[in-house]
């Protein structure tokens, strides 16, 4: 199984500058290498070349029968072992080492006898050199890993606030909020400021995307009130001309549809008022008990109330009472008995034990007339009960229970 990362390691920022960082090392750390190997072998072979030439001088004043110079000499006790090996092998060379506490390029060679000519020149301005180097090098470094990673830091954090205010007006969008939109200054055909890039094109999708779908909602509002409207008036004359006919079970039908239609059409009215977003609460303290039995009365016998807790709540009671009454003739409707409404503190449930709901609803909350693989649709009921306890700042939920039946549990807001 895979270790689980901090939450900040999946940020966009995060990963570029830890992108960034490793870059910079690695390239600081690619050139200061071939910086130092080149100056430390320039260095080097001078010092050599130096070492070497004194050498061949020493050597001739040796052959001479003169006295070598200071810094010369045959077998010198501090000559390098490996360096004297190789001289008395019959071989020039060189080698770095120390020499009473200071570093020393030694050349040695080979003299009669199996012996080794030695020189010794001071190496320790050369050693400072290439310490003052590596020193510059791990500064210069420094500053520069610096210096790119606030650049790099400024220029990603711009990117990232404007994708962060893409992500924030996508979720006011997908909250209801459909006037929202970025306006990324770079998608204008005249921006000033500058070109546009992905993130601008992100945007532009988006503000298109909120404004097609504004568009096509508001088309949908506007001919669900509109139909609605149309069908007041000549439904009053039906319902008018309905109460005209002579008693019969044909004038019950008759009776029976028209009040469906009626419903129907109040329902749809109601539902273009939600939609508007305009409706207001008319605040007032009522106890949750007494208004949860009166809402069950007013839909009907057979619902069984149950008070664990009883709270005074700061409510409209009408509205509340219309989303209650709507549950819980959704739960009769399609559901079966026996239904029970428990109001434990400012929680109110409507549990039935039919089927249960729709996995659409639980999982997306009511569609209107929203049908499910032939069965009979929830109509505009628990769509209602949703608006309202929208506007009353409440919180309705829907679920099934494990043992069987739909649960809608309705949160209200207290102080």
């Amino acid at each position: 199984m895979r270790p689980a990362l901090p939450q900040w390691s999946g940020t966009l920022a995060a990963k570029a500058a830890a992108f960034i960082t490793v870059m910079c090392c690695a390239l600081a750390a690619l050139l200061g290498v071939l910086v130092h190997v080149q100056v430390t072998n320039q260095t080097v072979g001078q010092a050599r070349d130096q070492a070497l030439q004194r050498l061949a001088q020493a050597t001739e004043r040796y052959e001479a029968g003169d006295t070598p110079r200071r810094g010369a000499g045959v077998d010198p006790p501090e000559l390098p072992g490996e360096l004297r090996d190789l001289a008395a092998a019959g071989d020039r060379g060189t080698m770095v080492a120390e020499r009473e506490g200071r570093p020393t390029m030694w050349a040695a060679g080979p003299v009669e006898g199996g012996r080794a000519l030695a020189v010794a020149v001071d190496y320790a301005q050369q050693a400072r050199t290439i310490e003052g180097l590596d020193r510059a090098i791990l500064w210069s470094s420094g500053l520069a890993i610096g210096a790119t990673l606030l650049v790099g830091a400024f220029a990603v954090t711009r990117v990232t606030r404007r994708l962060h205010t893409t992500a924030l007006v996508a979720r006011r969008i997908s909250a209801g909020d459909l006037d929202a939109r970025v306006n990324d200054p770079r998608t204008g055909r005249r921006s000033t400021a500058g070109p546009p890039d992905e993130v601008a094109a992100v945007a532009a999708a988006l503000d298109s995307m909120a404004a097609s779908l504004q568009g096509k909602l508001l088309a949908e509002q506007r001919f669900t009130a509109d139909v609605a409207h149309e069908l007041r008036t000549p439904l009053t004359g039906l319902h008018a001309a309905a109460e005209l006919l002579p008693p019969g079970r044909p004038t019950e039908l008759v009776r029976d549809r028209v009040a469906a239609l009626r419903t129907l059409t109040e329902d749809l009215l109601e539902i273009s008022r939600l939609d508007t977003g305009r409706e207001r609460v008319e605040l007032d303290t009522e106890r949750l008990g007494p208004l949860a039995e009166r809402a069950v009365r007013a839909a009907g016998d057979g619902t069984e109330v149950r008070v664990v807790r009883d709270v005074s709540v700061e409510t409209d009671r009408r509205r509340l009472e219309r989303v209650l009454g709507n549950l819980v003739a959704n739960a009769h409707k399609h559901g079966r008995g026996p239904v029970v409404l428990t109001v434990d503190g400012p929680v109110v449930t409507v549990r039935d034990h039919g089927d249960g709901f729709p996995e659409y609803l639980v999982a997306h909350g009511p569609q209107r007339f929203r049908t499910e693989g032939g069965t009979r649709g929830h109509g505009l009921g628990l769509t209602i009960a949703a608006g309202q306890a929208e506007v009353l700042g409440a919180r309705l939920e829907f679920a099934n229970a494990p043992e069987g039946g739909a649960v809608a549990t309705l949160r209200l807001a207290t102080d």
